[in-house]
């Protein structure tokens, strides 16, 4: 098959640290490319993921001259053989292509907007359009207006190191940006809580409510030696700290659509303990790879039950639900599915 692909192009494919998005592109490309099919990546000027590349910008606040001028870029792409068309990044981007018969693949990695959605199954050809989400909680949203898919993340199992055991000292590990919304503040209140060391890594978002948050509810408790903070990772950091923690922490403040660090850890051996929040649920399986908590007395009792989680049975959530290699066929057979019906 012949497949373009499309991501927002704020952030290079593959990501070097934060790009959860980003980092999932490049690693359907990375499958299916070993399957034989041609892809063309529409991205970020410094992508390097190893396939034909198709620059394009857009401004930080995307308005009509962006519209027009990147619609008239992929509108193109209906007259080039291609067999199909995925896009992660916006909609609006593919408007034209809606017309066509060719088939379109868009995928949900956070809510969506019901009102494109709607708009779009209305106007695209031959009802030849097709969504996917990252979770049952995104596409539970969309199924009312149109076709949906749920097809979950994943990661390479092969780039993470598993490791059975971890001294009973262990620090417990929060990784993600550092905002409210994440919970990081709520983590250094189970660490203290339980009495555990805590490492807080992930990167402090440039907005002044993020920057106030850390520095009135993270920053004072960070003394290097419960709580450290060692800030952005990169993949090799990032499998090392997973690697070597008791737990990671998800206490989530809202609905996570799907959070790839979850598979991440479990891919390292280790369990995941998070609020009953968006598609938490959904990765964790409670009492076998981690826990899902309703409270934060809820999150601390779990820590002290955590080394009743086989680390193995953590390893195998992912190779069985969130590898790399189940993503890849599960997008395959949608998009010869999608081809067929053309």
């Amino acid at each position: 098959m012949k497949i373009a692909i499309l991501v927002n192009p704020l952030i290079p494919v593959p990501p070097e640290q934060y790009g959860g998005i980003e980092r999932i592109v490049y690693l359907l490309i990375k499958q299916l490319q070993a399957k034989g099919h041609d892809i063309t990546l529409f991205a970020n000027k410094d992508s390097k993921a190893g396939c034909k590349l198709i620059v394009y910008e857009e401004a930080k606040q995307y308005g009509i001259k962006d519209f027009i001028k990147i619609n008239v870029l992929t509108a193109k792409i209906a007259f080039q053989d291609f067999d199909i068309v995925h896009t992660f990044g916006r909609m609006n981007n593919i408007a034209l292509l809606l017309l066509t018969r060719l088939p379109k693949v868009v995928s949900y990695q956070l809510p969506p907007t019901l009102s494109q959605v709607k708009k779009a199954t209305k106007i695209t050809f031959n009802n030849n359009l097709y969504f996917t989400a990252c979770s049952n909680y995104i596409a539970k949203q969309i199924k009312e207006f149109a076709q949906v898919s749920t097809i979950y993340n994943g990661v390479d199992v092969n780039e993470y190191i598993f490791n059975e055991e971890v001294p009973t000292d262990a620090p417990l590990v929060f990784l993600g940006r550092i905002q409210k919304e994440k919970g990081t503040a709520i983590a250094i209140q189970i660490a203290k809580s339980t009495n555990r060391r805590l490492i807080i890594a992930g990167n402090i978002p440039a907005e002044e409510t993020h920057q106030h948050y850390f520095n009135n509810e993270v920053k004072p408790y960070i003394d290097d030696e419960q709580i450290r903070y060692i800030g952005p990772v990169n993949n090799v950091q990032k499998n090392e700290l997973l690697r070597n923690c008791l737990a990671m922490l998800m206490p989530v403040t809202w609905d996570e659509p799907f959070g790839i660090v979850m598979a991440e850890a479990l891919a390292c051996g280790t369990p995941v303990i998070g609020f009953n929040r968006g598609a938490i649920p959904e990765v964790v399986n409670n009492g076998v790879n981690g826990f899902v908590c309703d409270t934060i007395a809820d999150m601390i009792t779990a820590v002290d039950r955590i080394t009743s989680i086989s680390r193995s049975d953590c390893r195998r959530t992912v190779e069985e639900k969130f590898s790399a290699t189940v993503l890849g066929n599960q997008y395959e057979t949608l998009y010869r599915n999608a081809i067929a019906k053309r």
